[in-house]
């Protein structure tokens, strides 16, 4: 295993791996004898305690309560997952994480910090299956922003077309379209319907989010493909806003978007529906 040959400072997965191994010496356990205390094998300490394995929150949190690291491992936690990211989107978990406000435009796809489980999966099995579980979990750890003390404040307009993108199946969309449906009454995020009835729109050159920040200036995403480009040009972020202005303006209410989410998920990804789609 070469546990001795573990750099702390090599990424933020190898400094969990090191003081969850320096917290256990300290308590005087095994891998196996910490295992039984927290339910997980040995085994699986052990790859997590030399980075070839990814810790979940709930391993953390047991780990933390059993050795009294003081929720050290918990806090890790975020840095560990956003490093897994692809290196050119860990800038913007960055943002994502320091943003008093995330406004996002989508074409076709809901919003990584609005996705379901499944429907996460589903999006990233859409052409490499490998590591599913650890790639869905990291993309899922995002959405711990919204569960902050003080959490962003999140704009979606998302196109009606991404509402009939059936991603993942019936079962997937209906799940996913109830989770949108989830924040209707929840005052810091609000997801409008962008209808196909609006025509030409301010979007149509594509998905972009707005981050602003409390202090400093606000940046404009856009993504090509296997790139990001965040920029704080001033010219860019005015026009963005622009759009999303624009945008706001042609999509329905929020009421009325919850209508339509509440009527898609019913006609087309209903029980009645997904009989008809198995026949």
């Amino acid at each position: 295993m070469h546990i001795n040959t573990l750099d702390p400072g090599a990424s933020p997965l190898d400094y969990y791996g090191f003081e969850l191994r320096r917290y256990r010496e300290a308590a005087g356990l095994t891998q196996r004898e910490l295992g039984k205390i927290v339910n997980y094998t040995g085994s699986l300490i052990g790859q997590i305690e030399t980075a070839r394995k990814l810790p979940t929150q709930a391993f953390s949190d047991a780990v933390d309560a059993a050795l009294g690291t003081g929720g050290l491992l918990s806090r890790l936690l975020d840095l560990v997952l956003r490093s897994q990211l692809p290196s050119w989107f860990q800038q913007v978990a960055e943002l994502e994480a320091r943003a008093a406000e995330i406004c996002t435009f989508r074409t076709q796809m809901i919003h990584g910090l609005f996705q379901t489980e499944a429907y996460a999966r589903a999006t990233l099995a859409a052409m490499d299956e490998t590591d599913l579980d650890d790639r869905t979990a990291v993309r899922l750890a995002r959405q711990r922003i919204l569960k902050k003390e003080h959490p962003p404040v999140a704009w979606m307009i998302l196109s009606e077309a991404a509402l009939y993108q059936e991603i993942g199946g019936p079962q997937v969309m209906r799940g996913q379209l109830a989770h949108l449906l989830s924040f209707e009454n929840n005052p810091r995020i609000n997801i409008q319907i962008l209808p196909f009835s609006a025509g030409a729109h301010a979007g149509l050159t594509g998905s972009f989010t707005l981050f602003r920040f409390d202090s400093d200036p606000t940046i404009a995403y856009t993504e090509g493909y296997g790139s990001g480009h965040p920029t704080a040009n001033q010219d860019t972020v005015k026009d963005c806003s622009l759009r999303y202005d624009h945008l706001q303006a042609a999509a329905l209410s929020l009421r009325d978007s919850a209508e339509l989410i509440r009527r898609v998920m019913e006609e087309r990804y209903g029980e009645v529906a997904e009989v008809q789609l198995q026949q």
